[in-house]
């Protein structure tokens, strides 16, 4: 298991460090003029960008770049997004707690109500619970979720006035004005993995419930209730954990469109911004962290399968089987 999770991260570190190439090579061959203007910003961003090589060859750019990187964790400066000249390391740190306190609440809220209803529509399948519950399933993941965050703005921020429109501004993320504020992103970032969570949830259960140590269960005095969550449940589990954990690994990622609705001052409200105002270093580095929360995902959902079912061997070739 160590061999396969340490060959995993060598080939998730050569990856970003591919990636990470081709995007600034890119960037740096994308015309970014500088205007002078009237004060005195336009000769201060020409001092720093020759500070930082940018009139030098793209290899002897990408090699003090790779320099500051990795004795400074300096990523550049903002030029058009954020104050001038600060540094891309703190200004993006600063956005960080909008983007996660939206997202935890949605996967606090998404994940339990997933599985709850998903257990539901599987317990009652084709009953008239699961046609309700199917109906939502159906709904949900079809429609975006920035359709369902347009609709709960007009109804339920500018027509009843239940919520404000937008993400209150400050940082007192405990206070209720800031919840309220924040309910209907929440509620726009919940439906989809609710969705996903229960037509997942009732597809493994449903298979579960039908297997001959399901019956067995029944035969020794368990009820149906008992059996279903002692035996299938936890069974079931094992392709649905990994999921978990990978949503709980996306908080940090944030929601662009989202954010851009509601004017919530995250992680992808500013990667937006980074694209449209051509600040190419705030760009590259979040385009790095989505790389890096990529990666990170895809390793931890490997080996949660390792962790939740001993009989799963990553890379060995072996499953042990009972």
């Amino acid at each position: 298991m160590l061999k396969y999770i340490f060959k995993r991260i060598v080939l998730a570190i050569v990856s970003m460090f591919i990636v990470m190439t081709v995007l600034f090579v890119l960037l740096r061959l994308i015309p970014n003029p500088v205007e002078l203007g009237v004060n005195n910003e336009g000769k201060a961003l020409i001092e720093m960008r020759r500070a930082w090589g940018y009139y030098d060859p793209i290899p002897t750019q990408y090699a003090i770049f790779l320099k500051n990187l990795f004795t400074k964790f300096d990523w550049g400066f903002c030029t058009t997004v954020g104050t001038f000249l600060t540094p891309v390391t703190e200004y993006v740190a600063s956005k960080f707690p909008f983007t996660i306190y939206i997202n935890v609440f949605a996967a606090l809220i998404s994940v339990p109500l997933g599985l709850f209803f998903g257990i539901i529509a599987a317990v009652y399948k084709n009953k008239w619970p699961d046609q309700i519950i199917n109906v939502f399933i159906m709904v949900f993941i079809s429609v975006p979720s920035f359709v369902y965050a347009f609709v709960m703005q007009y109804y339920m921020g500018f027509k009843w006035g239940l919520c404000p429109l937008v993400l209150e501004s400050g940082t007192d993320f405990f206070s209720w004005h800031m919840f309220r504020s924040a309910i209907m992103p929440i509620m726009s970032l919940s439906f989809h993995p609710i969705a996903f969570y229960m037509r997942y949830v009732r597809a493994e259960l449903t298979e579960t419930l039908t297997t001959d140590y399901m019956l067995l269960a029944r035969t020794k005095g368990l009820t149906r209730a008992q059996a279903s969550f002692r035996h299938a449940f936890r069974n079931s589990l094992i392709p649905i954990f990994p999921t978990i954990l990978a949503e709980i690994i996306a908080v940090f990622s944030g929601a662009i469109i989202t954010e851009q609705v509601f004017a919530i001052p995250g992680i992808g409200r500013t990667y937006l911004m980074a694209l449209n105002l051509k600040d190419y270093s705030v760009f590259l580095c979040l385009s790095m962290f989505y790389v890096v929360i990529g990666f990170l995902g895809g390793i931890v959902f490997d080996m949660s399968y390792m962790l939740i079912d001993p009989r799963i061997r990553m890379g060995g070739g072996k499953t042990n089987e009972y």
